[in-house]
């Protein structure tokens, strides 16, 4: 496939490395994913300044190659779809909901069958949590170097250094999951694992105030519409909910009289945008 980009320069890695930057050499990753019935799976994003996680890549491993998918470059992506739905195939997790998050807000995929192997150390280890690069340590003798986790994911093109940190990401994903499943098998505890992972699957395949709204069961049913209202006013100009104002302001907002003289005042050093004072005003007074 001279259409794609192998990186040669990974020697350390045991698989073939390709990198998907146009739609055209989609096909030869969907003709490879026909064929396999079990993946690694990962996605590099960034969520610091938007309500939406931004997506950059989806990483995919099988057995012998990894494809690195540039979620920017590519436009037809929706096809993978069928591969993350399709409870034949079994898709390997490190950490699964932020990554069934990112991919149902960008794709509307919802994960059907999935493994996370972070869950499942933690059973093995009775409690322990380790983060990806200590759980490949812990199975190989390598050390991950993870100095590009807070990299500029949407930037481009990305470096050497990226790519490489993306590829190591889903290259041990597999391997250790056969391993854990093992020693799962022989405490009698897969099944638990199995379960755990589709719960963390399913808290990632629904809508974002779904999830964040459970922190407010015990809260007044004022507080409850005012936490759905920042949420909606804040997915529907793509900013963080905190932009508009802090989670310690919804009890405050509650309290507020509509007969209080001072009343929008109040409101106003609260919010201060006019026209999130006077959405709020229309809403709730």
């Amino acid at each position: 496939m001279n259409l794609l980009n192998k990186i040669s320069f990974f020697i350390r890695f045991r698989k073939t490395i390709h990198i998907i930057r146009e739609n055209k050499d989609l096909d030869f990753v969907f003709s490879n994913l026909d064929k396999e019935t079990i993946f690694g799976i990962d996605t590099e994003f960034d969520w610091r300044n938007t309500y939406f996680p931004r997506l950059s890549l989806i990483q995919i491993s099988t057995k012998k190659k990894i494809f690195i998918i540039d979620f920017i470059s590519c436009e037809n992506i929706n096809k993978l779809k069928n591969y993350f739905e399709n409870s034949s195939k079994l898709f390997i997790f490190h950490s699964s909901r932020s990554d069934a998050t990112v991919l149902y807000t960008n794709l509307k995929i919802k994960v059907k069958n999935a493994f996370d192997i972070q869950i499942a150390e933690k059973i093995i280890s009775k409690g322990k949590i380790f983060n990806y690069s200590s759980l490949v340590g812990k199975y190989f003798p390598i050390k991950l170097k993870k100095t590009e986790t807070n990299s500029n994911w949407l930037k481009r093109p990305l470096s050497q250094d990226q790519l490489k940190y993306a590829a190591d990401d889903v290259d041990f994903l597999i391997d250790i999951y056969i391993k854990q499943k093992k020693k799962l098998l022989s405490l009698n505890q897969l099944e638990l694992a199995s379960r755990l992972t589709t719960e963390e699957i399913k808290k990632g395949n629904q809508d974002l105030h779904i999830s964040r709204l459970k922190k407010y069961k015990k809260a007044s049913l004022l507080e409850r519409e005012i936490f759905l209202w920042r949420e909606e006013f804040a997915s529907s100009i793509n900013i963080p909910p905190s932009h508009l104002f802090g989670d310690k302001f919804i009890s405050k907002l509650s309290k507020i009289n509509s007969k209080d003289p001072s009343a929008r005042k109040k409101i106003n050093s609260i919010l201060g945008d006019t026209n999130l004072v006077d959405n709020f005003i229309s809403k709730f007074l």
